[in-house]
């Protein structure tokens, strides 16, 4: 209740207080003997009682106001200390804001200046990428037009020169024998070889000879491999890293007494025959070792795939570049019988009565060529005198 409120209340009290107290001075009374032994009260006349009952009603319904009053007063002044309490801390820190408020103003300033200045040097880059472009296309769209002309020029004189080159190539062909020609392996890798198109049959004695030149160290490679089904190392000459050169057949291994990375064309043979696993070595027509226990009682099996230049893992692949042959290689023949001594030396010195292969015979027709391996002319009677 408010200060007025109590004001016009307490007014309003003291008027009916009065008016009360001028109606019991205009009232008469009666005297009557009362015994000693009687209660005054209870014989007082009672038509008069009225008014009084009415004003000490109020007087008491006054006074329970005013203690609720009191009481309410008292609950609003603790609530007034409250909130006298939280309007000076609210005081305090509204004293420090202005300086906060300050700082986030002057930073957001610099915030906002230094994206205005990156979003100026974004624009001043893209139009000097955009003016880059522009000339690049023009410049581009100029050469063009040059490149083209100058293509079809260079591709007619191309074409022309391999039309020749065709031309010649078949008229040495036609004019050479085809066994006049050698493979060169100029690099060690895992993809340049050679595959001969013949297979090879059941065999129970063989001889394999062959010219070749070399100066890779160490070891010169493989310079061919034989693999069949269920066996990758069949027929297998290999110089291996330090190791000395070595024949397989089946897996077993003889090691061979060749001498030939010295960059010189060297012919060398290998005979076999699976009885006893007899092997014999020559270099240049003449035996340089031989031996036993070399697979015996295993006859080389047919249907495999022989290979020039790579050692194989798997039937016709699984090169690996460190086992890759380095150098030339001419005329690879094998026979399915073991040759005599003569006829080795008449061989690597080019008797008129050289042998031809009858199982693998060196001719262009038999050999294909992969992976950037070349073929030359090549004779090797005059590369010996």
């Amino acid at each position: 209740m408010s200060r007025a409120a109590f004001g016009r209340f307490f007014a309003l009290s003291f008027l009916v207080a009065r008016a009360a107290a001028q109606d019991f001075a205009q009232t008469r009374f009666i005297c009557t003997s009362i015994p000693l032994d009687m209660d005054p009260m209870c014989s007082a006349p009672m038509q008069n009682s009225g008014p009084v009952e009415d004003i000490k009603g109020t007087i008491l319904q006054l006074r329970e106001t005013i203690l609720q009053q009191k009481e309410t007063i008292m609950n609003q002044k603790e609530t007034i200390r409250e909130l006298t309490a939280k309007l000076s801390r609210c005081e305090s820190q509204s004293v420090s804001e202005p300086s906060q408020q300050y700082n986030r103003a002057n930073a957001s300033v610099q915030t906002n200046s230094l994206k205005d200045l990156l979003q100026n040097k974004i624009d001043h880059l893209e139009k000097q990428v955009l003016s880059r472009v522009n000339s690049l296309e023009e410049t581009k769209n100029a050469v063009r037009n040059d490149t083209t002309e100058n293509r079809g020029k260079i591709e007619n004189a191309l074409n022309s020169l391999h039309q020749r080159i065709s031309d010649l190539e078949k008229g040495q062909r036609n004019s050479r024998p085809t066994d006049k020609f050698q493979i060169t392996f100029p690099l060690r890798t895992n993809y340049m070889y050679a595959k001969v198109k013949k297979s090879l049959p059941e065999m129970y004695a063989m001889t394999v000879c062959m010219w070749l030149k070399s100066n890779a160290s160490p070891g010169v490679g493989t310079p061919f491999s034989y693999a069949v089904p269920g066996q990758s190392n069949e027929l297998v000459l290999i110089e291996w890293g330090n190791n000395p050169m070595e024949i397989l057949i089946n897996d077993k291994v003889a090691k061979l007494p060749f001498v030939i990375n010295d960059g010189k064309w060297h012919h060398i043979c290998v005979t076999w025959s699976t009885r006893d696993g007899v092997w014999e070595a020559y270099q240049d027509g003449l035996k340089r070792g031989n031996g036993e226990n070399l697979a015996p009682w295993h006859p080389i099996k047919p249907g495999g795939i022989m290979v020039l230049g790579q050692e194989q893992d798997t039937l016709g692949g699984g090169f690996d570049a460190t086992q890759a042959f380095v150098g030339e290689m001419s005329h690879f023949h094998m026979w399915d019988r073991v040759l005599t001594p003569g006829e080795v030396y008449s061989l690597a010195n080019c008797s008129s009565k050289t042998l031809v292969g009858n199982v693998i015979a060196w001719t262009e027709a038999n050999v294909d060529i992969y992976g950037g391996a070349t073929k030359w002319t090549f004779e090797a009677c005059r590369q010996i005198n």
